[in-house]
């Protein structure tokens, strides 16, 4: 296996590639669906169950009636199978694991399952890092799907993985970042999370899929410069639109043409300083990281901000938690065709 393999169980491997890179559903992606502890059969299963699900591995594009639905005699089996089965239609009417993806948040109600839709997205941001040899790129890019407990102290922005921090939130040594969780409030037990930078990024491949590191997330940090090269190509990769995204200190602009919130608290406190809102010291502090893009070619944008720069921002909530949502710079890039 190659140094630079990573995220084996992410699902990418299970897809096939179009000619402009965009993934396609297979049916080993859907039988691995299949596979999922919702609906794998358990000693509790009825006949019906068994045998429905036994027809979907063998066929996972099959029609399911109505009848088999009902047949099945436990209701929580019988609504995980109507999930996962809206779930895999959805993905069948889309060309491509792209398009499903865009596609979940026009709909406008977004119905999906979160952990389907952070899979889906690990899966794109896979595929699109797939040949990449930058480790803090791809941990960078793990903002994508999983959230990133916060630890702030004397101008450093620290990210740990969070369900890490929560699954070992009692007793012991947190390694390298120990002092700073725990001066965030998190009580870890026995876990090694170390920090890595440009100098030992190197080590990340060999631990890719524990998320047991941490990286600096402050102005000036390597990492920070690494998810701007993600964003760049999370964009390139769905619109094939050439942008170049720098961290900011701050935002120096008094009026700007538009901006855009990698994240929920992100976007209400941009909203909210556009409108001319001062925001209290506590809303100001949860301020991460603030960016500026802009368009290689500015004819690409709408009228009203061609020539202008996007300023993004980052921001923990309230539980010291990142929540990056990244089909925000999808859905609200100003983009003179998806206007």
């Amino acid at each position: 296996m190659s140094a630079y393999e990573f995220w084996p169980h992410s699902g990418f491997a299970l897809t096939q590639r179009d000619d402009d890179a965009r993934l396609l559903l297979s049916d080993a992606l859907l039988s691995a669906w299949w596979h999922r502890p919702e609906v794998a059969p358990v000693a509790e299963s009825c006949g019906h169950e068994r045998a429905l699900h036994a027809a979907l591995l063998a066929a996972p594009r099959r029609a399911v009636t109505a009848t088999e639905l009902a047949a099945l005699q436990d209701e929580d089996a019988r609504d995980n199978y109507r999930v996962l089965l809206a779930w895999r239609d959805r993905l069948l009417a889309a060309p491509t694991l792209e398009a499903a993806y865009l596609d979940i948040f026009r709909a406008g109600t977004v119905t999906a399952p979160p952990v389907f839709i952070d899979q889906l997205a690990q899966m794109i941001v896979h595929g699109m890092l797939a040949d990449s040899e930058e480790a803090l790129q791809v941990r960078a890019a793990e903002l994508f799907f999983r959230p990133q407990k916060v630890a702030l102290e004397d101008g450093a922005v620290m990210l740990a993985d969070a369900a890490t921090v929560d699954l070992h939130a009692s007793g012991g040594n947190y390694g390298d970042i120990g002092r700073l969780l725990i001066e965030a409030k998190t009580k870890p037990r026995r876990v090694e999370l170390d920090v890595i930078d440009q100098e030992n990024a190197v080590t990340y491949w060999a631990r890719n899929e524990r998320h047991d590191t941490v990286i600096s997330f402050a102005y000036g940090r390597a990492a920070l410069t690494a998810f701007c090269r993600v964003i760049e190509k999370w964009i390139d990769h769905f619109y094939g639109v050439a942008v170049v995204v720098r961290p900011l200190r701050s935002i120096e602009a008094k009026h700007w043409a538009w901006h855009i919130g990698l994240d929920a608290e992100a976007t209400g406190i941009l909203n909210d300083l556009y409108a001319g809102a001062e925001l209290g010291e506590e809303r100001n502090r949860r301020i991460l990281s603030l960016f500026q893009l802009d368009f290689v070619d500015p004819a690409v944008a709408r009228a009203d901000v061609a020539g202008h720069p996007v300023y993004l921002a980052c921001a923990m909530n309230a539980d010291e938690v990142l929540r990056i949502k990244p089909q925000n710079l999808l859905l609200n890039l100003p983009l003179a065709s998806i206007s």
